[in-house]
C-alpha cells in the first residue's frame, strides 16, 4: 500500500451560523490524483484553507503525513511535505519570476542567517544552487525566458503556470491545485493536463485538484470528489461521477 499524505475525518468548517464544510472525510494515497469538485459556492477553497491551516476546522481531525496539524501554521504544513497554489493568484508581482520561485525554495536552503549576513562560501553555493533549480522549474512550464521579467507583468495564464511552479519549488510531496485552469484558454488548457501529468509522474506526486474545468477533471483524474453545501455527495471514478443522478441533480437541477 501506497503512503497516507493527507486524511482528514469529520471536518467541519462553521463561521457562525454558517456551515461551509461538514463532515468532509478525505484519504489521499501517495501518487493519487483526485478532483474536488462542485458548484459554486459548495465549500471547495473552504476545504482547502482548512487542509493547509489558512483556517482552523471547527471540528474534526486534518493530518499529514500521520502529523496532526491542529496547531501548525501554514508554513509549517508546507515544512511537511504539503503545498498549494491559489484561486486568486497570489505572486510577488514586484518581484522577478526567478525570485518568485528562488524564495519559495528558501525553507530548503542549507545555509544560516550568519552565512547570509557574512557572505561565506556556503551562502553563496545554497545561492548557486537554489538559482539553477528555480531555472530548471521554469523551464518544465516554458518560462525560463521569462525568469528576469517582473512577475506581475506575465499575461495571466503564465501567471497561473508559475504559481504552480513556486509550489513546486517547496519539495513537496502533495501538491492541492485551486482552479489551476481559472482564465486559460483551450490550448493553454491542453497543455496544462500534460503538465500536471508530467509533474505528478516526473517529482511522485500526489495532487489534489479543484477544477470547473470538466474537460481537465475528467481527462486527469483517477478519483473524483462531490462537494455541495459543504457537504460529499458522491465519490468515484470519472465515468461513476459523470453518470451520478445526485451530482446532475447538483449541477443541472431538477424539474419540479
Amino acid at each position: 500500500m501506497s503512503e497516507v499524505l493527507l486524511e482528514a475525518t469529520n471536518m467541519k468548517m462553521q463561521f457562525g451560523g454558517l456551515c461551509a464544510v461538514d463532515g468532509f472525510n478525505l484519504t489521499l494515497r501517495s501518487g493519487e490524483l483526485v478532483g474536488l469538485i462542485g458548484p459554486n459556492g459548495a465549500g471547495k477553497t473552504t476545504c482547502f484553507n482548512c487542509l493547509t491551516s489558512v483556517y482552523k476546522p471547527t471540528e474534526g481531525v486534518v493530518k499529514i503525513r500521520s502529523v496532526d496539524t491542529k496547531r501548525l501554521r501554514p508554513w509549517q504544513i508546507s515544512k511537511l511535505g504539503m503545498t498549494r497554489t491559489f484561486q486568486n493568484i497570489r505572486l510577488f508581482r514586484d518581484l522577478s519570476v526567478l525570485d518568485n520561485v528562488i524564495v519559495a525554495g528558501l525553507q530548503h536552503t542549507r545555509h544560516s542567517l550568519l552565512d547570509s549576513a557574512l557572505r561565506t562560501p556556503r551562502h553563496f553555493i545554497e545561492e548557486a544552487r537554489l538559482k539553477e533549480r528555480a531555472l530548471e522549474l521554469l523551464a518544465i512550464f516554458n518560462l525560463q525566458d521569462k525568469a528576469h521579467l517582473q512577475s506581475g507583468g506575465l499575461p495571466y495564464g503564465e501567471q497561473r503556470r508559475l504559481e504552480i511552479v513556486r509550489a513546486l519549488a517547496t519539495e513537496p510531496r502533495l501538491i492541492l491545485l485551486d482552479e489551476p485552469a481559472a482564465g486559460m484558454n483551450h490550448s493553454e488548457t491542453e497543455e496544462l493536463m500534460k503538465t500536471i501529468a508530467k509533474i505528478r509522474k516526473d517529482f511522485h506526486l500526489a495532487v489534489l485538484l479543484i477544477e470547473h474545468d470538466m474537460k481537465l477533471v475528467m481527462g486527469i483524474c483517477e478519483r473524483i470528489i462531490v462537494l455541495d453545501h459543504g457537504v460529499i455527495i458522491a465519490e468515484g471514478t470519472p465515468s461513476e461521477i459523470q453518470s451520478n443522478p445526485t451530482v446532475i441533480a447538483a449541477y443541472l437541477g431538477t424539474e419540479d
